[in-house]
């Protein structure tokens, strides 16, 4: 799109609110030229790799796991997953059911975080949750009783809310009784009241009209809207197996950020909600198909900023699928199962899931039950690069709208993809003086 001429814009937001982590919005557009454009990660790196180097494998997942409050699940699992494959172990189908059932509380819990905590006050013309307890009440409520569900299943699951303790590789070390599952049975049907209200608020509210197309990539695996293993689909064509995520991540070290950059195809790629609608929409439950009808969401989506919008169907389908895994555990019954034993002391592993905010890949190689070798690479370091594409293309768009109008609009495009900074830092530039 050609610039628009308007006068010199400089724009330094230190830090962007509601979002996790800090991050810095910087811009320079003056005369029809945007000489900076750029969002400044200026997190500490966190070393969580180093961390785990040296370490016993069966304490890998609950290490990683600390990297982030919110997609602790996640982490875990990806990183029980890299270890099990390394090590030969195949873990039944109840662990399988159990984990996803597990993430799905997770993913819930994030999007409605995200959804009425983060982006709601924006829609709404509030500066933050606080003031939007006063003036939409039945929102908030409604936004902490869904949390409430979200979080119980997770604890239910995974032995606590957040750092779940009783998975482990190869199987749980606890299960649930079968009283407190039908109890989270009941619960997630009555909560289906509280998605429909969902998606009525959120059909009457406005998103900025945005478009910016990108290569969008996710986990697919045939017949499931997938969110553990399966292999990487691009928008774009192509698929790899997990094994091969550094051909498809390509990080890159960048002056003005603590985290890495990311490219495949094009010089960026998103991952994320939206890129999962993008390519699983097929698979996803028939309600939270006609949800994404109702708020008028239709693959392939290119505006950013309804990503949010990808969350609520994700909600939809996560209620759904939970509540379809509970109907069949509560009629079979679970199985006390010990942990599946390792078939060997030493390999290599890669572990892939579908975390809130995208693709997560835990890769370790482990001797003699050691940890020799660990990589993490997350979907807010996948994103930032798009993030910076959109902000480039977005600037020339809204600065004839004035400063105050642009900040707005880069704060909420830059929050829309939900990241989460703090577990994005890895890189640190060293300079010996």
């Amino acid at each position: 799109m050609k610039a628009v001429k308007t006068k010199a814009i400089q724009i330094d937001i230190q830090h962007l609110t509601r979002a996790e982590g800090h991050g810095n919005i910087v811009v320079d557009f003056d005369n029809g030229e945007l000489n900076k454009c750029a969002l400044e990660i200026v997190e500490a790196p966190r070393f969580f790799e180093a961390l785990m180097r040296g370490k016993p494998y069966r304490q890998a997942s609950h290490i990683a796991s600390r990297i982030c409050g919110i997609c602790a699940v996640t982490h875990a699992t990806a990183s029980l997953r890299a270890s099990e494959k390394a090590l030969g172990i195949v873990p039944s189908p109840q662990t399988t059911r159990l984990r996803k059932l597990n993430i799905l509380g997770e993913m819930l819990d994030s999007h409605i975080l995200h959804v009425y905590m983060l982006v709601a006050p924006d829609l709404l013309e509030v500066g933050s949750v606080i003031p939007l307890a006063s003036s939409a009440p039945e929102l908030v409520l409604r936004a902490l009783k869904m949390k409430k569900v979200a979080g119980d299943l997770c604890q239910l699951i995974g032995g606590r809310h957040t750092h779940p303790i009783s998975m482990v590789t190869g199987g749980f070390t606890h299960y649930p009784s079968r009283e407190s599952l039908v109890e989270l049975y009941d619960r997630l049907v009555d909560l289906r009241h509280e998605m429909d209200a969902t998606v009525d608020t959120f059909q009457d509210l406005h998103f900025p009209e945005f478009e910016n197309e990108t290569e969008y990539l996710a986990l697919h695996t045939e017949g499931e809207y997938c969110l553990i293993d399966g292999e990487i689909i691009s928008s774009d064509g192509g698929s790899w197996p997990v094994e091969e995520y550094l051909e498809v991540t390509n990080e890159t070290v960048v002056h003005h950020s603590t985290a890495k950059h990311s490219r495949n195809q094009r010089r960026s790629y998103l991952v994320g909600a939206l890129a999962r609608f993008n390519i699983n929409f097929a698979d996803l439950h028939p309600k939270a198909r006609s949800a994404a009808s109702a708020l008028d969401l239709k693959p392939k989506c290119v505006n950013p900023y309804l990503n949010t919008v990808a969350q609520i169907v994700e909600m939809v389908h996560c209620v759904e699928e939970a509540i379809a895994i509970l109907t069949r555990i509560t009629r079979e019954g679970l199985s006390v199962e010990l942990p599946v034993v390792q078939k060997r002391p030493s390999g290599e592993g890669v572990g892939a899931c579908e975390a809130p905010r995208g693709t997560l890949y835990h890769h370790y190689a482990i001797q003699d039950e050691t940890i020799s070798f660990a990589n993490c690479i997350t979907p807010t370091a996948q994103n930032l690069a798009n993030i910076e594409a959109d902000m480039r293309a977005l600037v020339p768009q809204f600065c004839g709208q004035g400063k105050e109008t642009l900040s707005r609009h880069l704060e909420m495009l830059v929050r829309a993809y939900d990241p989460c900074i703090s577990c994005s830092t890895h890189a640190l530039e060293v300079r010996f003086i």
